[in-house]
């Protein structure tokens, strides 16, 4: 379809029920043994389940995870077993442990505690850190910063985890956390439907245990919801969705 085009209801490509919402959208070249799909929820809950278990599909789709009450998927990633795993919290906690201290489960299990969360608080992001890239946090008050990937040093699993960036009524929660490189841009999105692109090299790098700058200017009744990389290829191909000439010949 062209970029214009609204596209296909998902309801009716996939069997979704009707407050069930997509997480993520990972891409699979091949089942292997050694891959595993890894999960985080929203209440500090990972899970590590071989790839190969999602090989063989069913109409009515395959169980990822067993959640309970309240309880949802925030981010999924697939994994060589030999990863670290990053989780960021809402309230600007942030924790770094090693893959292998969870252990492979069958589909229908709930997984183990990744970090122990305190009293509203969730997870709002899953990292598989890359040691080529820097991270990029922002809260919902429409503030954020850049910091070096090695900052955050590799603790055990089910702790409470460092400061990412400082909480403070200034900043608000914590909306999101995305990993950037070198010339990638990072959109940002109100819940007013305000759009901003700014490049990410322009975020001011920091230490963890600061306030950060301000990414956009909200309206006082505004708060950011939403943030994503960008990172375009430098040779963009054009395609012409301009529908072809019925009363031309075939030449």
């Amino acid at each position: 379809a062209s970029r214009t085009a609204r596209g296909r209801p998902v309801v009716n490509i996939l069997p979704i029920d009707g407050d069930e919402k997509i997480t993520v959208m990972l891409p699979v070249h091949e089942y292997r043994e050694d891959h595993f799909i890894f999960m985080a929820t929203s209440n500090g809950t990972v899970k590590k389940t071989t790839l190969m278990d999602f090989s063989r599909p069913r109409t009515s789709g395959l169980i990822a995870i067993e959640l309970e009450e309240g309880n949802r998927l925030i981010g999924a990633a697939i994994t060589d077993g030999a990863k670290d795993v990053m989780l960021f919290g809402s309230r600007g906690k942030v924790i770094r442990f090693k893959e292998s201290e969870v252990r492979a489960m069958g589909r229908t299990a709930r997984g183990v505690r990744g970090i122990k969360l305190k009293m509203f608080e969730t997870v709002i992001s899953l990292i598989i850190p890359d040691s080529k890239a820097s991270l990029l946090i922002a809260s919902r008050n429409g503030y954020g910063k850049r910091s070096r990937l090695e900052d955050y040093s590799v603790i055990g699993r089910g702790g409470q985890g460092m400061i990412g960036m400082k909480f403070s009524e200034r900043n608000g929660d914590v909306v999101g956390a995305v990993q950037v490189s070198e010339g990638d841009e990072v959109i940002l999105i109100s819940d007013r439907g305000t759009l901003v692109r700014i490049p990410a090299d322009e975020v001011s790098e920091q230490g963890r245990n600061t306030q950060g700058v301000r990414l956009i200017n909200l309206a006082s009744d505004e708060q950011l919801v939403g943030m994503a990389p960008v990172d375009e290829p430098e040779d963009l191909v054009l395609i012409d969705d301009t529908p072809p000439d019925e009363d031309a010949g075939s030449g």
